[in-house]
């Protein structure tokens, strides 16, 4: 399957969308068998262990579904082949952010990524409430159309998270703790967003989730957020990103600037324990 999108500040504005046909056929197929099997949206995501929202962003050709989607929908709908055989053909070409093109292309064949962000979540462990929240609080307003656009692409990254990569890939997510505790959409948003990483971080041993404690005098990463990214044949990258713009880095000493900063905020952040035990305190607090 082939994901390239953008990422949470450099889809709010300057994308290019491109429909995507082979997801707005393969969800109407599956709408389709859903329907002849006379189940509802509700009742067929019973089956499939997925939200009937889940359900609707497939049908509506918004989200690429997951191989456990996939499967389950088979084995619930008849077990025709159809959709196990088409699923390998689905892409999604969503327009990106020009300053994104390049890392997107980079980061979809990484073997090792690692994120710092301090804005929001990292558009590879959003919800799609979250992913809408985000979305709609950034001026200008999108179009409806550019809005789910966006949406999906964000949720379309998330396939590079899959252990069943071959290889897959390590991810290692430094956040700040004030944009947990923020409740961008609100409390319901951050309690779905909460559950969300810490299902995520328990079943992916390829993922590593640390937060940065809100009280840190000493902090490596004041200059802004960062990503750093090693391709397959062992060379890193990085990439850096504002309002507006962003900047892909492929100067060796500057790479190595960004490669000690992000070592020391590892130090700096929550162990990955003690990360997830401080989501799940916040999860229970709400």
């Amino acid at each position: 399957m082939s994901y390239e999108s953008a990422d949470s500040a450099a889809e709010a504005g300057g994308a290019e969308p491109e429909a995507s046909d082979s997801l707005r056929t393969f969800g109407a197929v599956v709408q389709a068998l859903r329907e002849h099997a006379g189940l509802s949206r509700e009742e067929f995501g019973a089956l499939v262990r997925f939200s009937k929202h889940t359900v609707a962003s497939v049908e509506q050709g918004r989200r690429i579904p997951d191989r456990d989607f996939v499967e389950r929908a088979e084995e619930a709908l008849g077990n025709t082949g159809a959709l196990r055989n088409a699923a390998p053909h689905l892409s999604r070409q969503v327009g990106l952010a020009s300053w994104f093109r390049q890392w997107a292309r980079l980061e979809a064949r990484a073997i090792s990524l690692y994120t710092y962000e301090c804005r929001v979540m990292p558009g590879l462990l959003q919800t799609e409430a979250y992913a809408r929240a985000v979305s709609l609080s950034v001026p200008p307003m999108p179009e409806p159309e550019k809005l789910e656009q966006r949406i999906a692409a964000r949720l379309a990254r998330q396939e590079l998270l899959a252990v069943t990569r071959k290889p897959p890939t390590a991810f290692n997510f430094i956040v700040e703790q004030a944009v947990l505790e923020r409740w961008t959409g609100g409390q319901e948003v951050t309690r779905e967003l909460l559950d969300h990483v810490v299902g995520l971080v328990e079943r992916n041993w390829n993922v590593e989730f640390q937060v940065m404690p809100t009280r840190m005098p000493t902090h490596a990463g004041l200059d802004g957020p960062m990503r750093l990214a090693e391709s397959p044949d062992n060379q890193w990258f990085a990439y850096s990103e504002g309002q507006q713009n962003g900047r892909l880095i492929v100067h060796p000493k500057e790479i190595s600037l960004l490669q000690q900063r992000y070592a020391k905020l590892r130090s700096q952040a929550l162990n990955p324990e003690d990360s997830l035990s401080l989501l799940k305190r916040m999860r229970g607090a709400l």
